[in-house]
């Protein structure tokens, strides 16, 4: 059965850091894993993705720069590190792993699978 597990959320004041990780695990191998996020209110955002098998990593405009994406292959387990951290990161930050992912202008991406996601809310 397949299952992405979160962590690495919490409660952190503004200028701060955070690692999300996430471990996938059962049929859910893939090149592609990503992450989105969503804010109180909001629809759900594409933050980054990265496929290795072709090293590309994609990061939507308000983090980059402040946020890497990252994986463990051995381990199938996918980071996003999250530097200088703003009020307006809060948000429940989904793990998503396989799927398709389009080459547009901006890139945009359909997971097969979804973590529960794991809250990051961040204090001015």
């Amino acid at each position: 059965q397949e299952q992405l597990v979160e962590s690495g959320g919490g409660l952190v004041q503004a200028g701060a850091s955070l690692r999300l990780s996430c471990a996938a695990s059962g049929r859910t191998f893939s090149s592609v894993m990503g992450w989105f996020r969503q804010a109180p209110g909001k629809e759900r955002e594409f933050v980054a993705v990265i496929n290795w098998s072709i090293d590309y990593t994609y990061y939507v405009d308000s983090v980059k720069g402040r946020f890497t994406i990252s994986r463990d292959n051995a381990n199938n387990i996918v980071y996003l590190q999250m530097n200088s951290l703003k009020p307006e990161d809060t948000a429940v930050y989904y793990c998503a792993v396989g799927g398709r992912l389009r080459f547009k202008l901006p890139p945009t991406y359909e997971p097969d699978y979804w973590g529960k996601g794991t809250l990051v809310t961040v204090s001015s």
